[in-house]
């Protein structure tokens, strides 16, 4: 929330007319004609998009704010002036009106301050006179962060979390061909992705300090948005962004399953006393949701860990099964992040993992898995068209016994990885490989993650039948090939952010664009021929058929990132060759047949899905006003 604080010696509005969004707030605070006060703190207020991840510690924060600087200016009242105009990205109407009078009322609960406030929605005149002194102007930034649910109120940190903030390590840069030299020491100029990825790991903050633009284009492309209804960091999914998330959870799924992974789907919820779910929740670093079912204390799963582990454990196996991988796309799995570190898609406090599990009979076994998995995750990065940045951390005393292996797993990656090494071990893993996503802000996100697990098969009582008969704890490997999938659309979209930056044209991979192509008739007479052509295309296809000019309708396709236009008139319509746009500002003409093969072949091996919006663009709803 944005606040510019005035002191004045009078202030007075008068409304002189509705917004559009003069209904988001039913019954305005305040006098809805006008309204004068003397000796006055005015603070006007504006709510922002971040805002709406935490609408009650924002409002309390900039309450308590307002009510400070009343007290240090000797302001015996306060007017609270609902003022879109101090930043660029705002909040929903709806939700910015809940804000200012949750400020409103925070403001009057204690009594001290004779508290006023403009209506919102209405346009106002209004007039001021400031005071003039040295403090009577005052403008200041609240930032979200979660207030209204402190840490301890039905969170749990775990002893390795607390660890993660002590940890000390070695930082390293490899090379491909296995060399390396210390982290401090390396050139990084031309490898500014990897110098981010460093600075972020040493000195970075989890906490959005300002709103990451992916915020802004998922919500200008109405792909998902915040939820003020639901907690902080669970967000709803428009029709758009949920086609989107299901060819990204579909494509996933179905590299992990053709790798040989078996899908299993296990619970959202597990009992808090189960003694070796306790033990685990302590090694893992992540904040829990707690549920009370009548004498049970529950919680909900930050993975698929738990249920996978409980299958493990039941199932018989043998050494000539293994590696045995489960797989689940786990919809939901829930983590309490701090407030201030969920910010839009980045991080959630739910989201969807798809999370593989294999076991394999010794180390041999598990460094042969780990790098057909890093191959996994290397071609899925480059399935979704992102560059990311690799870290690996190891125990020391992994890299001493397992001479050859980093080397090994350099020349799979083929580029310079930055490389943790910890002399201890504070949680169940030896080995981590992880992909890392830099952002606009220079804060890093990792999707891709590989692991290798040398405490939990024993923990959760999980074996095979060794060739000499004997049973044994197997290793286990924990794997998501993508990672978070609601956190690859963020990547995406900053990915597109830093595209724009540079200059250039941000542009959907063609089989995840939300409409593929749109077909646009010169004039309303070839709308029903374009339907036509529409039916004739095997993508997902769009026809504008509103009452605008064709430049501007080319012009929204282009701002909604759609890979090809199809400019249509009698002439195509007959069967003529067709004019295509492409993204970039192609200009090509070429056969249905030909445009068909060439669309084809951007797609080919990616799943397929049908639009799931009208195709008429006239009678499309907005979702994001």
């Amino acid at each position: 929330m944005r606040l510019l604080m005035i002191h004045a010696d009078h202030f007075g509005y008068e409304v002189t007319g509705d917004t559009k969004v003069a209904g988001a707030a039913p019954e305005p605070a305040g006098d809805e004609t006008g309204a004068r006060v003397e000796e006055v703190l005015v603070a006007f207020a504006t709510a922002e998009a971040t805002d709406q991840e935490s609408v009650a510690g924002v409002a309390k924060k900039a309450a308590a704010a307002i009510r400070d600087t009343a007290a240090k200016m000797g302001a015996p009242r306060v007017m609270v002036y609902p003022y879109a105009h101090l930043a660029s990205d705002l909040a929903s109407p709806r939700v910015a009106a809940r804000i200012i009078d949750q400020v409103t009322e925070s403001l009057r609960d204690n009594g001290d301050l004779e508290t006023h406030q403009a209506p919102f929605g209405y346009y106002k005149s209004f007039d001021i006179a400031c005071k003039g002194h040295p403090l009577s102007e005052l403008a200041l930034t609240i930032r979200p962060d979660g207030t209204e649910e402190p840490e301890d109120d039905g969170a749990s940190e775990s002893t390795a979390l607390a660890a993660e903030k002590t940890l000390r390590s070695e930082w390293r840069v490899y090379q491909p061909d296995g060399t390396y030299v210390l982290a401090d020491d390396f050139d990084f100029r031309a490898h500014r992705g990897l110098a981010d990825l460093f600075t972020y790991e040493r000195t970075g903050s989890r906490v959005a300090e300002d709103a990451p633009p992916h915020i802004k284009l998922m919500r200008e492309h109405e792909l998902v948005d915040y939820e003020p209804a639901s907690d902080t960091g669970n967000l709803r999914w428009y029709p758009k962004g949920l086609l989107v998330k299901r060819l990204l959870e579909e494509h996933v799924t179905r590299t992990v399953v053709d790798y040989g992974a078996m899908e299993v789907e296990t619970p959202i919820m597990y009992d808090y006393a189960h003694p070796a779910l306790s033990k685990y929740l302590q090694r893992f670093p992540a904040r829990q949701y707690l549920v009370k079912s009548d004498d049970k204390d529950l919680f909900l799963r930050f993975a698929a860990c738990f249920g996978q582990y409980m299958i493990q454990r039941d199932l018989v196996a043998s050494h000539h099964d293994l590696p045995v991988r489960l797989y689940e796309l786990t919809h939901f799995s829930f983590r309490r992040e701090q407030g201030g570190e969920v910010a839009g898609l980045r991080r959630l406090r739910t989201f969807t993992m798809p999370d593989m599990h294999s076991l394999v009979a010794d180390m041999g076994m598990a460094k042969v898995e780990f790098l057909k998995q890093v191959s996994l995750c290397l071609r899925w990065l480059d399935d979704i068209g992102l560059d990311c940045v690799p870290a690996i951390r190891f125990v020391r005393s992994f890299l001493d016994e397992n001479p050859g292996f980093v080397e090994d797993l350099m020349a799979t990656l083929g580029r310079p990885a930055l490389v943790e090494v910890w002399d201890e071990r504070f949680f169940y893993f030896v080995a981590k490989f992880e992909m890392n996503f830099v952002d606009t802000a220079k804060k890093a996100a990792c999707l891709s993650t590989v692991q290798i697990d040398v405490e939990n098969t024993e923990r959760f009582g999980i074996r095979y039948t060794a060739q000499d008969g004997e049973k044994r704890h197997p290793l286990l490997m924990h794997t998501s090939v993508s990672g978070s999938v609601d956190r690859n659309v963020y990547a995406i979209l900053e990915n597109q952010a830093l595209r724009m930056r540079r200059g250039e044209k941000a542009a959907w991979p063609v089989w995840l664009a939300p409409t593929q192509v749109r077909v646009v008739p010169v004039a309303d007479a070839y709308v029903d021929g374009a339907q036509a052509l529409a039916d004739r295309i095997p993508f997902r296809v769009d026809v504008d058929d509103r009452d605008a000019k064709v430049g501007k309708k080319i012009r929204e396709a282009e701002k909604e990132w759609v890979p090809y236009t199809l400019v249509v008139g009698e002439r195509e319509l007959a069967g003529g060759d067709l004019t295509v746009r492409t993204r970039f500002g192609e200009q090509l003409t070429m056969t249905l047949a030909e445009f068909v093969e060439r669309v084809s072949a951007e797609t080919a091996g990616k799943p397929t899905r049908p639009a799931n919006t009208p195709r008429l663009l006239s009678r499309r709803p907005i979702f994001v006003g």
